[in-house]
């Protein structure tokens, strides 16, 4: 038997109408924050970071082919991961569709992984993608845009995180949360291997040939292009995982327990 509320249709209707005014003002927070994202300062990119993508070695500037603006998605797949994140995979099963609007109105959406190019290329094909993604291997781009950090900086602690300096010391005698660790695990690595990387986007403008970054985001600020959980937000149960449980699987991974 449920243990939820049981109402009368009208019952329904009159807390329904009030949520709708707490969804609107939801939806006009959204869109003054967005208006706030475009008044940040443009910072010029001074770096000559370059990639390599299916058309052969780039400069960040050619990663927006021909658009004003660039959008990167900050992909965890380190060198020695053997597959993709598992919720980054989550997140970019959206891409596909998505890409081709914006590609359409001035705007170029890429994936940006520290692993090889072959490696992104295979999973691309394995998980049925079309959407640009550049192997940024060798370069200083993912530790720029603090997406990834050194060894080094993991066993002093020096390394920062969405806007937050100086993290975990972290050997081969850290302690994970079970998540990361079965998360990892995933990816055909160890934990410490794994939390080298992490997850980002960030946004830049092309203009008079000079590339300006605008914006990034991390953490819990992707959670508005992860397009499932906007799903699950508006299902009956809504999220309904425990608290750090990781249920969701490669789309291509559903029923092979």
């Amino acid at each position: 038997m449920t243990t939820h509320t049981i109402g009368t249709r009208e019952q329904w209707l009159a807390a329904r109408i009030e949520l709708l005014k707490a969804e609107k003002e939801h939806t006009h927070r959204g869109d003054e924050l967005a208006r706030q994202r475009q008044e940040l300062p443009w910072v010029p990119v001074n770096k000559g970071y370059r990639f390599e993508t299916d058309e052969g070695g780039a400069s960040l500037a050619d990663l927006f082919r021909g658009r004003s603006q660039l959008l990167v998605y900050h992909f965890m797949f380190g060198p020695e991961f053997e597959a993709g994140c598992i919720s980054c995979s989550a997140i970019a099963d959206g891409f596909n569709g998505f890409a081709e609007h914006l590609a359409n109105h001035d705007v170029m959406l890429w994936a940006v992984s520290r692993a090889p190019l072959a490696k992104l290329e295979a999973y691309k094909r394995r998980l049925g993608w079309s959407f640009p993604w550049a192997s940024s291997l060798g370069g200083d781009f993912n530790f720029d845009f603090t997406v990834s950090i050194t060894e080094q900086q993991q066993r002093e602690g020096a390394y920062e995180y969405n806007y937050q300096r100086g993290g975990h010391a972290m050997d081969k005698t850290t302690q994970f949360p079970q998540v990361v660790v079965d998360s990892a695990a995933a990816t055909g690595i160890d934990a410490l291997t794994y939390v080298r990387e992490r997850p980002g986007m960030s946004a830049f403008v092309l203009e008079d040939g000079v590339v300006y970054h605008t914006y990034s985001t991390y953490a819990r600020g992707l959670d508005g292009l992860w397009g499932m959980f906007q799903w699950l937000d508006r299902a009956p149960k809504g999220r309904n995982q425990a608290e750090q449980h990781v249920w969701w699987r490669r789309h291509d991974e559903y029923g092979k327990r």
